[in-house]
This record gives structure tokens, C-alpha cells and sequence, in this order.
């Protein structure tokens, strides 16, 4: 069994670009308001979802181990 992600977006930050929609589109979705929402807060690893937190233009995207709290990105320093 592979490891599952808890997804997070920090609303206070998300500008609503829309970026992570269009990156893995089964897995966000925007709002009225232009703010992402996971589709699912904890689901199996998945490429798409990890290039669409990599690629929001204010990190405002968190995806940990849903078993641990294991911080998966962004990269801690």
C-alpha cells in the first residue's frame, strides 16, 4: 500500500490563480470566491498533485503524510 497525502491549502494565501486546477484538475477546484479547495483533504501520493504544489505561485499548497505529519511540501529548511 502506498503512502497517502492530507492536501491543504491555505486560503489566506492562495490568490486564486487557478494553477493548481489546471495541474492536477481531479484533485483542486476553485471556489466563487477564486480560492482552492482540495477535492479530497487526504488521498494516495499522486505526481500531479505534487507538480501542482510545486508549481502554486505562493506555496499556499501543503501536503503531508496522513499517517505521520510527515511534511511532504513544501521542503522544510
Amino acid at each position: 500500500m502506498g503512502d497517502r497525502w492530507r492536501v491543504e491549502v491555505d486560503r489566506s494565501v492562495c490568490i486564486g490563480s487557478g494553477m493548481c486546477v489546471i495541474t492536477a484538475p481531479g484533485a483542486f477546484t476553485l471556489d466563487a470566491a477564486r480560492q482552492s479547495h482540495p477535492t479530497a483533504p487526504e488521498d494516495d501520493a499522486d505526481e500531479q498533485v505534487l507538480e501542482a504544489a510545486e508549481g502554486c505561485p505562493v506555496e499556499a499548497i501543503t501536503l503531508t503524510l496522513a499517517d505521520s505529519g510527515e511534511v511532504v511540501f513544501p521542503p522544510e529548511d
